[in-house]
């Protein structure tokens, strides 16, 4: 029977770990937290210094009775959960529910699961941090205040299922605020003028209007450019000033958290989500055949940049060997980590820089191997020395007319041999790099055409994932390790959608937050939720107790509650005149979605739909069959009239809200007749319950044929399925395609 017990959080580690400690360890997983606060209720006693109740999480019973057997079986206790905060809390747990007189508990922490971290983790085990799990307790704690006692004020006001959270509200809240700037946005003309010239020696280039008779000119609109070019066209264009300067461009430092997921989000496309669970799998191991189950990189929810000594000595000699000693620095490169980084753990690098990508590409999924790339190749350039480009600064007179143009030439390429950062601006990637001829101070040039051209400024920028976490990180709001779990919170909410890859608020986001910012204006505070963050660094490091934090927090936050359960109506203001008592139209939420309402309800009962134009003013959407009746109510006897929600028109007894008898509303045929064999129904137009229009057929749910695309009545000529669809693309002809997956017939629509 083995004498240690080693615990894990995760069993995928398990083989990782056995192949490096050999039989005299028996290794057992908690598959993440065994004990939590409990589902039904608070679980916080606020009157009692915060006391947590936590209980055994559903489910986990048999794991924790198995681990109880194996402790008091063993001589010795390893507890190895992730070495984070959310790690200290399990193997506190599990401590606790472990514990016995005389037996050694110990705890160890596994950066990286290579055969040299796990044996010197074990052979000099720490003891438990009872300042890292009371700052995981104070997070569990405020976010269990928080969302257990807004979101049941949402569930009244607006409707159930919805959440408000400490760190989450506020991200919503900031996609909502970059929305209403860009609806305040008023777009200003500018203009420039290019002036495209050549000298003797090719190549051609291009050269910007920037000064007049010596003062700084912005070009505001037509009729001033056009007085520029009628001064300028006749006059001879003569090189002014050279300037020519070497520039460095440093390599950038290793990944942490929020990088990593900004950079996967840039090169990749991968979202946080997918980007920490690919990660994951490569931390904990993967198979490399006769080497076996191997860890390829370090702990992957880290904020710090520090690099063991040992991993940047084998990276300065694989560049050496690689590359040679023009790319190798005289020292290794250091980045300083932000204040408050936990520099305990090391930045997300590959375990071994001699497991190349291309060595373990054959072992890796595509996504696993993509994420490695970047990994590895960060790491490796970090250490690297930096680009060196020859910058050429050029000024050319004309009259009293300047322009400036620059180039410049990678003389040295140093990182971006190996590694070339993503560019935050995706239209950045566009601009080429201006080629300049040799030109010399006096020299004449010859002008071939001033090319004037028309532009507007641009409101800024909706949120993309990694812009978020970038803003989120740089505004102190949440932890690396929590955003993934953020951004996919308020996208399941319905707070947000991505459009185009870009974070738009919804109607329901916009209502929510302002509720809320209306409500718990300490909540939706950025900088108060930045100096929460900080408090609980603060606890962890032991500066400030946990019970402290949390009653500071509650005083404000309770008057809050206490005045928002008595004030908070639901509904959001919009300045329309009802048509039909002129009171205000707000916007409420029922079962349907968001609506118009009278406030002069229940002596008004007008409502209506309504949409938002360009400068995000809300109009009120007319639509001629809303409010015809369509028969009699079989429950009350009222007339049953046509409304539109949130996912298209249905039906609703007139006699609402007494009555709260719906249907939904005659779907719309499309005569084509169902493929299924034996069925007589028809395809026939419906909308799924995210507002996704799909066909189906009308014999639901006794058939339960299905389609996305727009069904056409005809027969695949090379498989013989019945039913084509027709699928639609920007800027280009509609095609029928054949449904059976793998035949690829297609046709244009109009060659039917």
């Amino acid at each position: 029977m083995s004498k240690n017990l080693l615990i894990i959080e995760s069993p995928a580690k398990a083989k990782t770990i056995q192949k490096y400690l050999g039989p005299d360890f028996n290794i057992m997983a908690s598959v993440g937290h065994l004990k939590d606060l409990p589902v039904s209720k608070l679980g916080v006693d606020v009157d009692n210094n915060f006391e947590p109740d936590y209980v055994t999480i559903k489910g986990k019973g048999k794991i924790l009775s198995a681990l109880k057997k194996a402790g008091r079986d063993a001589d010795a206790i390893y507890l190895a959960p992730d070495p984070d905060r959310e790690g200290e809390a399990i193997a506190w747990h599990i401590a606790q529910e472990l514990k016995k007189d005389n037996q050694k508990i110990f705890r160890v922490l596994f950066n990286e699961l290579t055969a040299k971290a796990i044996r010197k983790a074990i052979s000099s085990p720490e003891e438990l941090n009872q300042d890292k799990f009371e700052s995981q307790q104070a997070r569990r704690i405020l976010d269990r205040l928080v969302g257990y006692q807004i979101s049941p004020l949402l569930w009244t006001r607006v409707k159930r299922g919805l959440s408000a959270g400490r760190v989450q509200s506020v991200a919503t809240r900031m996609i909502c605020d970059r929305e209403r700037e860009i609806h305040a946005f008023n777009p200003r003309e500018y203009w420039s003028l290019t002036a495209h010239l050549k000298s003797l020696k090719p190549p051609p280039f291009q050269a910007v209007f920037f000064r007049f008779d010596g003062k700084k000119v912005d070009l505001a609109n037509k009729e001033q450019t056009e007085e520029i070019i009628s001064e300028t066209k006749d006059t001879t264009f003569i090189v002014s000033t050279v300037k020519k300067k070497k520039k460095k461009k440093n390599p950038p430092p290793p990944f942490i958290t929020s990088l990593l997921q900004q950079e996967a989000s840039r090169k990749l496309g991968f979202s946080a989500k997918k980007t920490m669970s690919i990660a994951q799998t490569l931390f904990e191991g993967v198979e490399l055949g006769k080497q076996g189950q191997t860890g390829l990189i370090t702990y992957m929810r880290t904020d710090s940049f520090r690099l063991s000594d040992e991993a940047v000595s084998d990276a300065r000699t694989f560049i050496d060997k690689r590359f040679g000693k023009d790319y190798l620095p005289l020292k290794p490169n250091f980045f300083k980590s932000r204040k408050g980084a936990q520099e305990a753990h090391e930045a997300v690098r590959p375990t071994s820089v001699d497991l190349e990508p291309d060595v373990v590409a054959s072992y890796l999924t595509k996504d696993q191997q993509s994420l490695y790339n970047l990994v590895w190749k960060r790491f490796v350039a970090c250490q690297m020395n930096p680009a060196v480009m020859d910058q050429t600064h050029i000024e050319i007179q004309a009259g009293k007319a300047a322009f400036k143009t620059s180039g410049s030439v990678i003389i040295f390429k140093g990182f971006t041999l190996l590694y070339q950062e993503a560019v935050s601006d995706p239209d950045a990637e566009k601009k080429k790099e201006n080629q300049l001829p040799l030109l010399s101070k006096g020299q004449v040039l010859d002008l071939v055409q001033l090319e004037p051209a028309q532009h507007f400024t641009q409101p800024p920028p909706r949120f993309t994932e990694a812009s978020l976490i970038k803003a989120l990180e740089e505004n102190g709001i949440g932890r690396p390790s929590t955003y993934a779990a953020i951004l996919s919170n308020i996208s399941s909410k319905e707070y947000v959608i991505l459009e185009k890859k870009k974070f738009k608020p919804t109607e329901l986001g916009f209502l929510v937050t302002d509720l809320l910012v209306k409500g718990f204006p300490d909540i939706l505070n950025m900088a108060f939720t930045a100096r929460m963050e900080s408090n609980l660094d603060r606890i962890e490091s032991g500066e400030v107790k946990w019970t402290e934090v949390l009653s500071q927090f509650y005083e404000s936050f309770r008057k809050n509650l206490e005045k928002a359960d008595r004030e908070m109506k639901g509904e959001s203001v919009t300045g329309i005149t009802c048509p039909e008592c002129n009171r205000e139209m707000v916007i409420k939420s029922g079962k349907n979605g968001l609506f118009l309402a009278c406030t002069g309800y229940p002596d008004c009962r007008h409502t209506a739909n309504f949409t938002r134009d360009e400068k995000g003013k809300i109009l009120v959407e007319v639509n001629p069959d809303v409010g015809k009746e369509v028969g009699i109510c079989e429950l009350c006897g009222k007339p049953m009239v046509i409304k539109r929600g949130k996912f298209g028109s249905f039906i609703a007894c007139s006699g609402y809200p007494e009555c709260k008898n719906t249907r939904t509303a005659e779907p719309v045929s499309t005569n084509v007749p169902c493929p299924n064999e034996g069925c007589k129904g028809k395809i026939v137009e419906r909308t799924s319950k995210k507002g996704r229009k799909f066909y189906a057929c009308d014999q639901y749910p006794e058939c339960r044929f299905a389609m996305w695309e727009e069904p056409f009545d005809d027969v695949c000529p090379e498989c013989g399925t019945k039913v084509l669809s027709i699928k639609q693309k920007k800027n280009s002809e509609p095609l029928l395609c054949c449904r059976k997956k793998g035949c690829g017939f297609t046709r244009p629509l109009s060659s039917k």
